[in-house]
């Protein structure tokens, strides 16, 4: 008995000791930050929700702000979303003024410019609609193919129909247009063209795994039901027939966790994390986290580690919680693979101490 006392006093200051291993450094104060990505090792580029499109130097600390002709409004969730750099082009999603209070979670595209950025539509979520609520949005780019998450705007049902984009995965070229191996040309002929999933709600995380080639995302539930997952061509997850283990907000229940014939996430949450953006983790600087996925949410304001490995015994670790605010985005340092979150109202660095 002592001696299993003596192990498990070890064991509680191992755990304390390998989850103080880091530090929090703030960088700088943002307005509204939303999304971000990296444009070489010494340079970020950022989005603010209120409509602002920042390069920020990460060593120096120095702060550009570039031009941009985007037709957003910043209405609810709504402004502008993630951005992504890939091959010297900036990709990014907005909410689209479409007139009269309509807007779409739309994608643009433009050749990086550190002075201004002319931008071109390559999608639009069609119906637009008058609500400020569940844009999504992510983007991943595999190969030459650009990955989008379009939430549901709030009309439940609208994400189990494909003639509709809201509440579906996106899957189109770089360039805007649409794969020839799309759902709707192998066995889904009502389905728009554009979509490679459906059944999501707001989905705020996405991203390619270097390890194994998938594309994850994570989902807000309504109250409970939040989950991570995998994108999967011309399969649905179920919303707003499944809750996920949630219910509405009114606390009537929504639908079994899970049913077959829908898409089974890996993990759930209940009650609600409010998950935001997501990672594959590989790098240097936390090496043995490398392949885990790292789950950033709003609610909780925490940052989490899954092994998923083995999806029949998937582990979850609270790495820390409320130290820098709400974390809306997370990227890893292209060279040291040290992290920088999106919190609050700043950006932050995450190293080992």
């Amino acid at each position: 008995m002592k001696i299993f006392f003596i192990l498990l006093i070890f064991f509680i200051n191992f755990s304390q000791i390998s989850k103080a291993e880091f530090i929090l450094k703030k960088i700088i104060d943002l307005n509204n930050p939303w999304g971000s990505s990296f444009i070489d090792e010494d340079r970020l580029i950022v989005t603010e929700k209120s409509g602002n499109i920042k390069l920020v130097n990460v060593k120096s600390k120095n702060i550009i702000n570039i031009e941009h002709n985007l037709n957003y409004l910043e209405h609810g969730q709504g402004g502008l979303l993630d951005i992504l750099f890939k091959n010297s082009y900036v990709y990014i999603s907005y909410s689209e003024n479409r007139g009269n209070l309509k807007t779409s979670t739309s994608i643009a595209r433009a050749k990086f410019d550190k002075k201004k950025l002319n931008f071109e539509n390559i999608f639009q979520a069609e119906p637009p609609i008058n609500s400020g609520y569940h844009f999504g949005s992510r983007l991943a780019i595999k190969d030459n193919f650009l990955f989008a998450s379009a939430g549901e705007r709030g009309e439940g049902m609208i994400a189990q129909d494909p003639t509709k984009h809201p509440g579906s995965i996106i899957r189109i070229n770089i360039d805007g247009s649409i794969p020839k191996d799309n759902p709707k040309f192998n066995g889904k002929s009502d389905w728009l063209p554009e979509i490679y999933q459906i059944g999501v709600r707001n989905p705020q995380g996405l991203t390619l795994s270097p390890f194994d080639g998938k594309i994850y995302l994570s989902n807000h539930g309504a109250r409970g039901g939040d989950w991570f997952g995998e994108a999967k061509k011309g399969e649905n997850y179920g919303w707003k027939i499944l809750g996920w283990g949630g219910t509405n907000y009114s606390g009537i229940p929504i639908g079994p966790k899970w049913k077959p014939g829908f898409t089974k996430a890996i993990q759930y949450w209940v009650p609600s994390i409010a998950t935001s953006a997501i990672t594959i983790y590989k790098g240097k600087e936390f090496n043995d986290w490398n392949g885990h996925a790292l789950i950033t949410s709003l609610k909780d304001q925490s940052l989490r580690k899954l092994i998923f490995s083995n999806l029949s015994d998937v582990k979850e670790e609270i790495i820390f919680e409320n130290k820098i605010g709400r974390i809306r985005d997370i990227q890893v340092h292209p060279n040291s693979g040290k992290i920088y979150f999106l919190g609050g109202e700043s950006l932050w660095l995450m190293e080992k101490s």
